[in-house]
């Protein structure tokens, strides 16, 4: 320990211990989105098979927003993300993996790229000729599934296949992701488990500190004003008459998976990503706070380091208040030590919006959430967590009982 008490770096942590059984790993449950926790989702399979990954499904950007305007969906973007970061790739080949995360080009004739989608679902394709079958019968499948339903406008640029057989297979099953996830966690041999927070297809908004309000994940990126509250909304990005029909807030339930998965955590992490997008989108479906509240785990919070463009000036000690009142927004009676428990930070390396000062470190402490000391950030990057750093710092902090995965013993 130093001086102040706190435990620093790599070196007070368990090493990685021979023999240790990943299947019997711990249940480390994650609010995630987007890409920041790709490498650390890798990362963690050496440790356990047993993370769950529950992830916000309102991006309204990029390919996703051509699905959700056809199907008015929910995002399916980060949720291939993260079932290929999972994927085992001791078994599931190379030419699987590509192809699930294969794009359509950005230009070009839309009826073409339609029909090289068309194309796709034969067997005499010559993308099928060097995959095993078993992969590639259960691919095309789920392609037909997504072509028997496309409109003739949708739009195919730059889309994602691996996002149009999550869609088929969503819009086959009648709405239901259950199943499309389970047989595709199945098929890429996922060593994790992952789910849409919730199942409804909503946006995010937020409101500003001037009472304007945004419509659209895609759109945080352009803030220009610190964020006041966020919300949900059935209300479509830049819809006609926005200003006449204010956007209508709305909370759809937990998805049931998730709150089971909550209530059996071995820990909860609120980890690095886009602070409102990934992160605090995934704590606005009704259920969400009282379930964390009611888990006898820890609950661990992982500020970004480096620029997060979503903050706005927004301090450490704001992005803690702001995750405490989203979650007493469903549990208005817990305490702060039933829903956070430790910030997380690396102040050798990292650079944190406000900093790391006196003053920040006594108005977390006098909030009931104190800093934790641990080396996770790249000497030569502060805006990158390094995954091996990171998987260890949270895991060292599993208490004795709960790391059977240290000890490679059930």
């Amino acid at each position: 320990m130093n001086s102040n008490g706190q435990n620093r770096g790599a070196a007070s942590l368990p090493p990685p211990v021979s023999g240790l059984i990943p299947a019997l790993g711990p249940r480390l449950v994650f609010f995630t989105g987007g890409t920041a926790l790709r490498d650390l989702s890798r990362q963690l399979t050496r440790y356990t098979h047993n993370s769950v990954h529950l992830i916000t499904p309102f991006d309204s950007g990029g390919s996703s927003a051509a699905l959700r305007r056809a199907f008015a969906m929910p995002a399916v973007g980060d949720i291939r993300n993260r079932l290929l970061a999972l994927a085992d790739s001791a078994v599931v080949p190379r030419n699987v993996l590509d192809f699930c995360a294969r794009r359509l080009p950005g230009e070009g004739n839309a009826e073409a790229l339609r029909a090289q989608l068309r194309a796709l679902a034969a067997v005499e394709h010559p993308l099928w000729a060097a995959m095993p079958e078993i992969f590639a019968g259960a691919l095309r499948l789920h392609m037909r599934f997504f072509l028997e339903r496309m409109p003739r406008d949708f739009d195919p640029h730059l889309a994602s296949l691996g996002n149009l057989i999550l869609a088929g297979g969503y819009l086959h099953h009648k709405r239901n992701f259950g199943p499309v996830l389970a047989f595709f966690s199945r098929l890429l041999q996922a060593r994790g488990v992952v789910l849409p927070i919730a199942g409804e297809s909503l946006h995010l908004a937020a409101e500003l500190d001037d009472g304007s309000r945004l419509v659209g994940q895609h759109r945080f990126k352009e803030l220009t004003r610190p964020v006041r509250r966020l919300f949900l909304t059935v209300h479509e990005p830049d819809r006609a008459g926005s200003a006449v029909h204010p956007q209508t807030p709305c909370r759809p339930p937990l998805a049931p998976a998730a709150a089971a998965y909550l209530r059996s955590a071995g820990a909860i992490c609120y980890p690095m990503g886009s602070f409102y997008t990934s992160v605090l989108a995934n704590l606005l479906p009704q259920g969400v706070g009282r379930n964390v509240a009611a888990a006898k785990c820890l609950k661990i919070f992982i500020p970004n380091s480096g620029r997060d463009v979503e903050l706005h000036g927004l301090s450490l000690v704001g992005q803690v208040g702001m995750l405490l009142r989203h979650l007493r927004e469903d549990a208005p009676e817990a305490r702060t030590e039933e829903l956070l428990h430790w910030v997380l930070v690396d102040s050798r390396n990292g650079r944190y919006e406000g900093g790391l000062g006196p003053e920040v470190r006594q108005a977390l402490a006098d909030m009931g959430v104190p800093l934790l000391e641990r080396d996770m950030v790249r000497e030569e990057d502060p805006q990158r967590h390094d995954p091996e750093l990171t998987a260890r710092a949270l895991l060292g902090l599993l208490p004795d009982d709960g790391r059977a995965w240290e000890q490679g013993l059930g």
